[in-house]
């Protein structure tokens, strides 16, 4: 029976990876918003905050996003098996697409229909990225984490204004959310230990001390 049911999940990976592959135009980030759609939102494998943690992990990967995100959720879900099958399911249509393009190549560099056909989709390109933006931007306001604010406007600045690489500032957000997970820490063992010995001392206990 649970093999049974690691199999269906398996080809239903294979299926919505294949699907995420083959209408995914207009370069890595394209494919985020219909990996939000399909992983979160319908099969519901993973959640919100695990979205925007898969986009960063898989955008400082080497490799290509939609392969990295894939892998991720594969193995979530079935272990190598599934990270394996997700692989499989990314990488046959850019395989196939590509193989008859380079075959053919000299007739697709001169049919205008494809040409225009490539040029009208930017726009439907540029409204799933802005969409998926605004869907991840709004999950961190709604925190209400101001530093989370902070990082989201400085990482755009760094990006849009001083066209750094994004790989760095993925890189130098996730160690400063590490130095500040470890100060949070800290801050709250040291609330702790204060509360610990607050409890220990007879001046805090009338009663008792007055018994003894």
């Amino acid at each position: 029976m649970e093999r049974g049911k690691k199999s269906r999940t398996l080809l239903k990976i294979f299926i919505t990876t294949l699907y995420l592959s083959v209408f995914t135009f207009g370069g890595g980030y394209v494919i985020v918003s219909l990996m939000k759609k399909k992983f979160v939102d319908e099969n519901h494998w993973i959640e919100q905050d695990e979205m925007l943690d898969l986009v960063a992990i898989s955008q400082s990967s080497p490799g290509p996003i939609a392969v990295n995100g894939a892998i991720a959720v594969g193995y979530k879900l079935c272990g190598m098996a599934g990270a394996l099958v997700a692989i499989i399911g990314t990488i046959i249509p850019p395989f196939v697409i590509i193989s008859i393009i380079s075959y053919c190549y000299s007739a697709f560099r001169t049919n205008w229909v494809i040409s225009e056909m490539l040029e009208g989709m930017q726009a439907g390109v540029a409204a799933v990225i802005a969409s998926v933006t605004y869907d991840m931007g709004a999950d961190i306001v709604k925190q209400k984490d101001d530093l989370g604010i902070l990082f989201m406007i400085a990482a755009f600045v760094a990006s849009y204004i001083l066209e750094i690489n994004v790989v760095f500032i993925v890189i130098v957000c996730g160690l400063v959310g590490v130095c500040r997970g470890q100060l949070e820490k800290r801050r709250g063992h040291g609330h702790k230990k204060t509360e610990d010995t607050s409890d220990g001392n007879p001046e805090n206990h009338p009663d008792k001390g007055g018994m003894e």
